[in-house]
């Protein structure tokens, strides 16, 4: 469940490819087209503050083609696509728009949710945190859904169809001794980043004691980078942030970490290295969101 095109890959893209590699049904479900997305290439620069949201329209193609990159062949928009639109950062106006996802009724949002998990039947269920990773308020919004429609959809007094309680319920993170390393690399190369300070502190991002489950597919970095590149809109390859996915980095390709809040933790898995991508003790990590789960 993620809120806008791009935030799949950035976010999830190489779980995801690893995942449909291998077989699992993958079903993406996306909460807004992303109308207010920030341009980054000149030439699609006219789809800026679109009163006809051509910018939503030219990321639903984007989207196709990284979730086909990825080898995702299940894609839905909540609602339907257009249903809710993209709320913008923070405090901007977007927030106030009728159709805003920020402003949606949140158990009519979950509904709709709802009807896919009970459709699907998902064992593992992805989302973000509770401050949407860094306080965009669609992310937010995603999480409030995805939680409540997980209630809801074990709940046999809601709705039509068959109630289905997911196994696992994960939030996607990034552990931030992971991301004071890529500061320390921005900063180094001039390029500003929040500095932690005494503290060690970050507003974002989760502490390493947090982390439940460390993904090794970088089997597939380089189709999470062609699913990127797909979002050409959005995400510029040669941007310093998008760097620290690529090469010689401190942020290891193909990696990403997740926070188990419902279900039991599987047993541990291989433990990976600082410098692969691993967070050191404890060593009790899962490497698998399936761990645990009795496979039919």
């Amino acid at each position: 469940m993620h809120a806008h095109p791009d935030d799949e890959t950035s976010g999830t893209g190489a779980t995801m490819a690893r995942y449909a590699a291998e077989g699992a049904q993958v079903t993406l479900v996306t909460c807004t087209l992303g109308e207010e997305g920030e341009i980054v290439v000149p030439d699609l620069a006219h789809l800026a503050a679109d009163k006809e949201d051509r910018l939503g329209e030219h990321r639903v193609g984007e989207l196709e083609a990284a979730c086909k990159a990825l080898g995702v062949d299940d894609h839905r928009f909540l609602g339907g696509a257009g249903r809710w639109r993209d709320s913008g950062m923070m405090g901007t106006p977007a927030n106030d728009h009728p159709n805003s996802f920020w402003r949606a009724d949140l158990d009519e949002a979950a509904g709709e949710l709802v009807k896919i998990i009970r459709e699907v039947r998902p064992q593992v269920l992805v989302t973000y945190d509770e401050n949407g990773f860094y306080g965009h308020p669609d992310h937010i919004q995603a999480h409030r859904v995805s939680w409540r429609a997980a209630e809801l959809a074990a709940d046999p007094a809601f709705g039509a169809g068959e109630p289905w309680q997911v196994a696992k319920f994960y939030f996607t993170t990034m552990p931030k001794s992971l991301l004071r390393r890529i500061g320390e690399a921005m900063r180094e190369a001039g390029v500003e980043f929040p500095d932690p300070g005494e503290s060690g502190d970050l507003p974002f991002g989760a502490e390493d004691s947090e982390v439940t489950t460390v993904i090794d597919a970088h089997a597939y970095a380089e189709v999470k980078l062609e699913a990127m590149r797909a979002h050409r809109s959005q995400i510029d390859l040669s941007d310093p942030w998008f760097s620290s996915f690529q090469g010689d980095s401190p942020w290891p390709q193909g990696i990403e970490h997740y926070i188990l809040k419902i279900g039991a933790s599987g047993p541990a898995g291989r433990q990976l290295s600082v410098d692969q991508g691993g967070l050191g003790e404890p060593g009790d990590r899962e490497d698998d969101l399936f761990a645990g789960i009795a496979q039919p």
